[in-house]
């Protein structure tokens, strides 16, 4: 296949895979979810009219033999007539349309004469967030809520180039796109009119979960990822609410082979082999991990025997995919595999995005995407609310130089460097309001642990309220011994046990004898939520954001005509795209996805019939 990438696989192992997409930084978190409204956005640019056609309009007095001489004597054909006889619609040698109309126009048996002029479906959607969406149509526009700093605002014609795209094809549901990833949110307003229809294979709800091993692939740990990634492919298009996907009708059929921790091989490989078995045209692979994986790998040759479109993250630890440290399955040599960089808003490889000249194939948008999110996200002020057992745990504002930070500690003088003597058994809890029906909640904070070898730092939750490490019901949630290295590490728990107006989350910090260390630092705490028919938003930056734009596009290609081969579209999305500086010798290609390109890239397969005007 022209454009494959070529390489050697190293040795084998299993590997554990992670999302690859970036959170925003702590001190923005609170604008995770934003909110929008609707700006006009302008019709996209084309022909005026079509040349080599006019339209006549004879005055009333005029005979039959003075219209048919006046076509005659310039040798015109006559397409059809309108409007009960008096227009005539002519066509006229090509390139000469202009003259045409000022000869016509000069004849006094002629009314009036005009071009035959174009009108074309409107290309641009309607839906409220539509402006925030740069990555399909950049206007120079500054992304509300941002969470990657770099080229916000950025610059403009910097896109996939949809709207031109969307005049010929917006309808993807004839090709079904699996999503393996954290689950989808089927029941988002964005996704409900999107999602695959698999009831007549015994899968009405739209997918499989291979992590809790049922037929429901909602997120029910509360991780928004696969939502994202999902809404990006085919949120439902030009229906006045939201954003837009891609594709504006999409089938996606939703895998959920991750949770909060990551995945597997085996919960990967059963949601590959899933979609190819039901169906699936398209593979997103918003994820990555280290090590050569040899079943993973045959995976990927069962999607190409059944003819199935890969489509995988770069990663994001801005290094050399090619330079000795591996991104799988971005690193595999798969002819059907497209791996995909991220590009921020001004067309600049994204400084957290990998690269590799003989592994990445393309780059995509993939900072300050604007997509759904499964509900509604609390954060928490660690500095105040906070009930104590024992003593030990305080709420401060802590100053690392960058201005105070609101914190739960232990021991309270841990800002100034104090540390826990034991023996101790301290706890600190607050309980939240999870009722109203949710669907699945997590927790997510930032910590600095160092604690000793014998002693514990604990979290836990209880849907019954009050301290959960003494409540019937408690769910441990984690347990910690030793250091975070005087880093702050993200720690995410599941909550979907606890979804009651009187959950508690608390900690505990529990040290033997003659123990001293630090202790923990604990701030930043959110909690996310899956809702019913949530209507969130939210922005995420990563590899795992230019991924399903990728994605989108394939779909796009194929449903426009079905017969394309799985090479013709990986010709068209690596060789259509636009060039770009930025990726010059760090891609396979050097090119950023585009839309238009990749549509007037392919050639009709034979007997098949396929215009780009």
């Amino acid at each position: 296949m022209p454009g494959a990438r070529k390489g050697t696989a190293a040795s084998a192992c299993a590997v554990a895979l992670v999302f690859l997409s970036v959170a925003a930084p702590a001190a923005e978190s609170d604008d995770r979810l934003v909110r929008g409204s609707p700006t006009p956005a302008a019709a996209p640019a084309g022909p005026a009219y079509r040349e080599g056609e006019v339209l006549i309009r004879f005055r009333s007095g005029a005979r039959a033999y003075d219209r048919e001489a006046a076509v005659r004597r310039r040798g015109d054909r006559v397409v059809r007539v309108l409007a009960q006889g008096r227009v005539t619609h002519l066509r006229v040698a090509a390139g000469t349309t202009a003259q045409a109309l000022a000869e016509y126009a000069a004849d006094p048996n002629v009314e009036s004469v005009q071009p035959n002029y174009i009108y074309r479906p409107l290309g641009v959607p309607n839906d409220p967030y539509y402006s925030q969406l740069w990555a399909l149509a950049n206007t120079a526009q500054t992304v509300s809520g941002a969470s990657y700093p770099i080229h916000n605002p950025g610059t403009a014609g910097r896109d996939m180039q949809l709207e031109r795209a969307w005049d010929l094809a917006t309808d993807c549901r004839s090709v079904v796109v699996a999503v393996v990833d954290s689950g989808v949110n089927y029941t988002h307003r964005d996704l409900a009119g999107a999602m695959w229809d698999g009831a007549a294979a015994g899968y009405p709800r739209h997918g499989y979960d291979f992590i809790d091993n049922d037929d429901d692939p909602m997120p029910g740990d509360g991780n928004g990822h696969g939502t994202h990634v999902a809404a990006t492919i085919g949120a439902v298009g030009n229906n006045g609410a939201g954003t837009t996907g891609v594709c504006w009708q999409s089938s996606i059929m939703a895998i959920r082979s991750l949770s909060n921790s990551g995945g597997t091989t085996a919960s990967v490989v059963a949601g590959i082999e899933f979609a190819i078995a039901h169906g699936a045209r398209v593979l997103n692979l918003s994820l990555g991990g280290g090590s050569f994986d040899p079943l993973f790998s045959a995976s990927i040759d069962s999607a190409r025997n059944a003819g199935v479109l890969v489509v995988a993250a770069a990663g994001n630890a801005g290094l050399d995919n090619d330079g000795g440290v591996p991104t799988y399955p971005c690193n595999f040599t798969h002819d059907n595999l497209v791996c995909v960089a991220a590009l921020d808003q001004a067309y600049d490889l994204a400084s957290f995005s990998n690269y590799g000249a003989a592994s990445v194939d393309i780059g995509a948008p993939g900072t300050n995407t604007l997509s759904a999110w499964p509900g509604y996200r609390l954060t928490d002020d660690l500095a105040a609310g906070w009930a104590t057992v024992g003593g030990g745990w305080a709420g401060v504002q802590c100053d690392f130089g960058i201005g105070p930070v609101a914190m739960l500690v232990n021991p309270a003088g841990w800002c100034a460097f104090g540390s826990y003597t034991g023996p101790i058994d301290q706890v600190a809890y607050k309980t939240f309001d999870l009722g109203g029906g949710l669907l699945g909640a997590s927790v997510t904070y930032y910590a600095f642990l160092d604690v000793g070898a014998n002693d514990r730092f604990e979290a836990a939750g209880s849907p019954l309220g009050g301290n959960p490490f003494v409540a019937g019901e408690a769910r441990r949630l984690t347990e910690f011994s030793g250091t975070t290295g005087g880093r702050a590490l993200p720690v995410t728990h599941d909550l979907s046990g606890c979804l009651t107006s009187t959950c508690t989350l608390g900690f505990r910090l529990r040290a033997e004898s003659g123990s001293s260390n630090f202790g923990v630092g604990l701030l930043r705490l959110s909690i996310d939520t899956v809702q019913s028919g949530s209507d969130r938003v939210a922005i995420a930056n990563g590899t795992s954001m230019a991924t399903p734009h990728v994605a989108g596009l394939a779909a796009l290609l194929w449903s426009y005509n079905p017969g394309y081969r799985l090479s013709d579209v990986v010709n068209a999305i690596q060789h259509g795209g636009e060039a770009v500086p930025a990726l010059a010798g760090k891609t396979v290609t050097g090119r950023a996805a585009s839309a238009w390109g990749a549509l007037r890239h392919i050639d009709p397969p034979s007997a098949v019939s396929a215009t780009v005007q």
